[in-house]
């Protein structure tokens, strides 16, 4: 079996660590800057495949002409891809016999596109799971193959639920990959009418409103964190939210409920108490140190 990985991000390392033996080459997407000196910093895929001694490529747009014949060189059973980021064309997914095999971390055909996993937790979904997929050059269209669904916990993070994903993801690949290059799977086209779109997350979106129902804005805590963050706008600045839990309390919303073992906020119809914070230009710190660093006490507008 000899296949070419295609990843990116975290949710694509513990596939490729599983199946590395077989596989002959990593496509990642370029270095990125990020940090504060903005440098440029390899992705989590191509630091595993250079840590594991696989060649790695990383080009710009995967569907160029140069890059499709070095695909084609490989002469691959078949491309895997898990958290790409980048739509392959049909010259790409032609270059390998069998084409390309998406991991992709939902119960499709809900939640296509780039944000699945984010996307369920903010919706308040209680089940995903990872579907096993051909592709083809639509977004996530292609026939399903295999499916596997697991809880969303009550409290459980975007982080969080994405690393089990991709446990089970790995243990997929490994389970279904021989048999398909040997042709031994069926695929199951999708009910396109029942698709919903996972977008891209756009940073306003993950910003905490103190009018809307508590429930829904813990679901928002829970779908950006740890990335890209979750925050609130306050009167004393932006305050980035890294860890949380759902209140039962109520007041008027915006209002400082509580700060003996955190800073409880009311929301519409519940409250959050935010039990680590980053002020803005200040340091990580716990919730009640925060609280009783501002003097916020019972009744304070934090708002």
């Amino acid at each position: 079996m000899k296949l070419v990985y295609f990843g990116t991000g975290t949710f694509a390392v513990p596939a490729l660590r599983r199946l590395a033996e077989h596989i002959s080459l990593v496509v990642a997407q370029p270095d990125r800057p990020s940090g504060r000196g903005m440098k440029l910093h390899p992705s989590p895929v191509k630091q595993a495949a250079m840590e594991l001694g696989i060649p790695v490529e990383t080009p710009e747009k995967a569907r160029g002409p140069e890059f499709v014949e070095r695909l084609q060189a490989e002469q691959a059973d078949a491309l895997l891809v898990a958290s790409y980021g980048q739509i392959l064309s049909q010259k790409v997914l032609d270059s390998a016999r069998i084409g390309g095999i998406n991991l992709h971390g939902s119960i499709l055909p809900k939640y296509r596109g780039a944000a699945p996993i984010q996307r369920a937790i903010l919706e308040g979904e209680s089940e995903t799971g990872i579907t096993l997929m051909q592709m083809d050059k639509g977004m996530d269209t292609g026939d399903m193959i295999s499916v596997v669904t697991t809880p969303i916990g009550p409290d459980e993070t975007y982080g969080e639920l994405q690393d089990r994903l991709a446990v089970i993801a790995s243990d997929m690949a490994a389970e279904w990959m021989p048999r398909i290059v040997a042709g031994d799977y069926e695929r199951t086209p999708q009910d396109n009418d029942a698709a919903t779109m996972a977008a891209k997350i756009e940073k306003a979106e993950c910003e905490l409103v103190t009018d809307r129902e508590a429930q829904e804005e813990y679901n928002r805590f829970r779908a950006f964190t740890p990335g890209p963050g979750a925050f609130m706008r306050t009167q004393f600045g932006l305050l980035k939210i890294s860890q949380a839990r759902l209140g039962t309390e109520t007041g008027e919303p915006g209002v400082v409920l509580s700060t003996g073992t955190s800073c409880q906020v009311a929301f519409a119809r519940g409250s959050l108490h935010l039990l680590e914070v980053q002020p803005e230009g200040k340091k990580r710190m716990s919730g009640k140190d925060f609280a009783n660093g501002m003097r916020l006490r019972p009744g304070t507008a934090l708002i």
